[in-house]
């Protein structure tokens, strides 16, 4: 048989499978650099487009909070109108009402009764007043308790006033304003008020 001597066609062979493993080791290397790389541009162009978005975001928000703001300050505003209103209403529809008692009083009152002193609180009137007899004192609340404006009359006092004449008396009284019904006004928009 004949010696061959395969050592060096082995070396060789083994040599030249090194470098196309290292060859694909680098190219292997290269792609996944490159994979690595264009993965880092997609992931930072998402991230850059949501701070985008989420930055859009924050500015829309804001503008809706500036105009909520603004709508509180006008729902604020509107309720404030409508107080206002309510009360110029109440003080219109009552104005004619401080007539109308002194116009009944006018009518109440008989004569040889006179008063000296009339405090309104609320819906009642406190009267100090001087009268010619006690009869006239008792006309003067048969009248009141009579009338459609006034109730309850309440004598608290009564003493012997020679003011005017023997039989003269002076007294304090209380009597209350009854309020005829208020036709109340609507200041709902969607009823066809203010």
């Amino acid at each position: 048989m004949a010696k061959i001597n395969l050592l060096p066609w082995r070396e060789a062979f083994r040599t030249e499978k090194q470098k196309e493993f290292l060859s694909l080791v680098v190219v292997v290397l290269v792609v996944a650099v490159l994979a690595a790389f264009g993965w880092d541009r997609v992931v930072n162009s998402q991230i850059k487009s949501q701070t985008s978005r989420n930055q859009l975001l924050n500015t829309e928000i804001a503008k809706l909070d500036k105009q909520v703001a603004e709508i509180k300050e006008l729902k604020a505003r509107r309720q404030n109108l409508l107080d206002r209103m309510q009360v110029i209403q109440e003080l219109q529809g009552n104005r004619p009402e401080i007539v109308k008692i002194y116009d009944e009083f006018v009518r109440a009152v008989p004569d040889g009764v006179y008063f000296t002193k009339m405090i309104r609180k609320d819906s009642q009137i406190s009267l100090v007043g001087y009268a010619e007899s006690n009869n006239r004192v008792s006309s003067l609340m048969r009248r009141l308790d009579a009338s459609y404006k006034f109730s309850e009359p309440n004598l608290t006092k009564v003493q012997d006033s020679d003011v005017l004449g023997e039989d003269g008396s002076q007294f304090e009284m209380r009597v209350k304003i009854t309020k005829a019904p208020v036709d109340s006004v609507s200041t709902d928009p969607a009823e066809g008020g203010a």
